[in-house]
């Protein structure tokens, strides 16, 4: 009976049994998973055991693998000095926003380019697409422009939430991938619904989110971990510091605060997204991989 080819790999069965080549195999897979742990491990190793060590020795060339005296006081005083209980509200209040404005509009662009099907869909998504080919630091500058001065209403957005929230709306690859998972829903299902006397919107609210909880998901953490790393923009559009985000904060503090304290400010600053990976990465990969639905 042939060899099924779900179970082919570019090494076969036969090679890694026969002579040294099972031991020359696990060695080469060992020594590539053990490298590509320490490239991902290192620098996060790196932050937090210098978050807990003296000014002095953290700055000593070559650095320490251990810290000498860990010092745990290091992350109360970041916490005290840098304000960060403002600054990571601020940062959940922005995120919790930008998630919130992503599932209704964006969920609505999708829905009625994959179900309902416009006149000229196809030209509007190809026309949304093609902006992911644009890179993003020449946004920078018309975004600006338009935040400062808003079109028509003429209203000044800096230190105002919605300088956040509304370039966050317009994206285009999370439009595409609630397109991809609406296009893979049974038009039976739509098509059941409609027989019933659902509306366009009822068929949306009853049918398609409740099937969509996987992708809306995996939207909502590309959201908040987007406003979570992002830097530039956030300093651009909120100058004030009662409107910083964590980000912008503790760069805002890094020229008078000593450098333990900074990375122990950024330790924390990186603890609730791990957090939050580390509670829905099921649903992040259910999102991802599913592409089809049974009937």
């Amino acid at each position: 009976m042939a060899q099924d080819s779900s179970t082919r790999t570019l090494v076969s069965q036969a090679q890694l049994s026969r002579g040294k080549g099972r031991y020359v195999y696990w060695t080469l897979l060992g020594l590539v998973v053990l490298g590509f742990t320490l490239v991902f491990i290192g620098p996060l190793y790196w932050m937090v055991t210098g978050a807990l060590k003296s000014g002095t020795e953290i700055a000593q060339t070559p650095p320490t693998l251990f810290p000498e005296n860990p010092e745990t006081g290091n992350y109360v005083n970041a916490w005290h000095n840098l304000d960060l209980a403002k600054l990571l509200f601020n940062t959940f209040y922005y995120a919790a926003g930008a998630v919130l404005f992503q599932l209704v509009l964006d969920t609505a662009a999708a829905y009625a380019l994959s179900k309902l099907r416009p006149i000229l869909g196809n030209v509007i998504l190809g026309a949304m697409l093609a902006t992911l080919m644009i890179p993003a630091i020449v946004l920078v500058v018309p975004q600006y422009v338009t935040v400062i001065d808003l079109p028509f209403a003429h209203l000044d957005m800096l230190d105002s939430p919605f300088a956040i929230w509304l370039p966050l709306v317009a994206n285009a690859f999370n439009v595409f991938l609630l397109k991809r998972f609406f296009d893979s829903i049974p038009e039976d299902l739509l098509a059941a619904a409609h027989v019933d006397g659902a509306g366009p919107f009822r068929t949306l609210w009853s049918i398609i989110l409740p099937m969509s909880r996987p992708i809306l998901g995996v939207v909502s953490i590309f959201a908040v971990t987007y406003v979570w790393k992002d830097f530039l923009w956030p300093k651009l559009v909120m100058p004030s510091p009662e409107t910083r985000t964590v980000s912008v904060g503790i760069y805002a503090f890094s020229g008078g605060t000593a450098m333990n304290e900074i990375v122990a400010a950024s330790v924390i600053a990186a603890v609730p997204t791990v957090i939050i990976f580390l509670i829905f990465q099921r649903n992040i990969m259910s999102g991802l991989t599913t592409g089809s639905l049974k009937g």
